[in-house]
């Protein structure tokens, strides 16, 4: 059965109406809700650690900035915008004991809530709105006057937290695009293999090892980032507009022959037999105990792993190629991070 979209018709920013929103964090989706929300006419305070470099940057954009314990004291509705292995910490110390009843926890995954690194109490709402898409796309399409699709959950409390949760897709873009209604386990489980096997993961080792064969073959390695990276965007771009079909329609005949003769050849059983067992270790709990061990050891392997990428030749081919495309637009995605920490 198909699932039912929300769209701005079915919620109401009035739920908000004498209530007091607390974002804590001012990260990517942080910085991106609390702006949303704030110009959608909700009351907005941030919650921060002392000494936070974000404290500032909030400051700047108009909004009252206080310690999260303060936050969490005074707001009606807590949007935990923290990192999901610095949530336990921030939960326990700040968030736990400030909590009363009839308070309402909103997160934008699911991962503390499914894989239980936090317990919230019986007598609060839990609910989720997680934008299909980073902070940036959020806050960027908002304010074109569009929006990311978003999903809402409600892991506690009744329709008035379902009210709640579609009324904070609304206040961030979401029902814009069209919302729908999930449950934390599915949307973790999802997100989470997604990112992994295809999204991220999957794509970034595709386009390396493209880019790597063609290099090794004799190849430029200019034409190779055009043919594996930069022409990546305008098929996913006509995917994203038209779906695979309407891709394929778009393309040559030749291209086309390859698409459907030789793609299967590459992604083929072995790849599905490992995205699978990639699968299994999410549902399982696996990933996520690994992933909190990583956190717990200082993110050794995590930052080398990150280094050794950036080493790879395709970020110094792409960087001289996309210096003599001026309309590309170049962000500073690292500068941009840190400034919302």
């Amino acid at each position: 059965m198909p699932a039912k979209v929300y769209t701005d018709k079915d919620a109401d920013l009035g739920v908000f109406k004498g209530k007091t929103c607390a974002v804590i964090g001012f990260g990517s989706q942080g910085h991106a809700h609390a702006l949303n929300l704030k110009e959608s006419g909700v009351h907005v305070i941030i919650g921060l650690y002392k000494g936070s470099k974000s404290i500032p940057v909030a400051k700047e954009y108009g909004f009252e900035v206080v310690d999260t314990a303060e936050a969490v004291k005074r707001a009606d509705v807590i949007f935990v915008g923290v990192p999901d292995t610095k949530i336990p910490a921030v939960y326990e110390k700040d968030i736990e004991p400030n909590l009363t009843k009839g308070k309402t926890l909103l997160f934008s995954h699911g991962f503390a809530i499914h894989f239980k690194t936090i317990v919230p109490p019986a007598n609060v709402n839990v609910i989720m709105c997680a934008p299909k898409g980073p902070g940036h796309i959020v806050r960027r399409q908002f304010t074109e006057g569009k929006g990311v699709p978003a999903l809402i959950a409600v892991h506690q409390g009744g329709k008035e937290a379902k009210k709640i949760a579609l009324a904070w897709a609304k206040g961030v873009g979401g029902t814009r695009a069209g919302v729908i209604e999930t449950d934390f386990k599915e949307e973790t489980e999802t997100d989470l293999f997604g990112e992994q096997a295809v999204l991220c993961g999957g794509a970034s080792a595709l386009v390396q090892a493209g880019f790597e064969v063609l290099v090794e073959a004799g190849y430029s390695p200019e034409m190779a980032y055009f043919e594996c990276l930069h022409e990546l965007k305008l098929i996913v771009d006509l995917m994203n507009e038209a779906g695979i079909a309407g891709m394929r329609f778009s393309i040559s005949e030749t291209a086309k022959w390859g698409d459907v003769t030789v793609g299967p050849k590459i992604i083929d059983a072995s790849v599905k037999k490992r995205m699978k067992a990639a699968l299994k270790d999410i549902q399982t709990g696996k990933f996520a105990k690994g992933w909190i061990k990583e956190y717990e050891g200082g993110y050794k392997t995590y930052n080398k792993l990150l280094k050794d990428g950036e080493k790879h030749p395709i970020e110094k081919t792409g960087e001289k190629l996309r210096s003599l495309m001026p309309w590309v637009k170049k962000r500073d995605v690292k500068g941009a991070q840190a400034s919302y920490k």
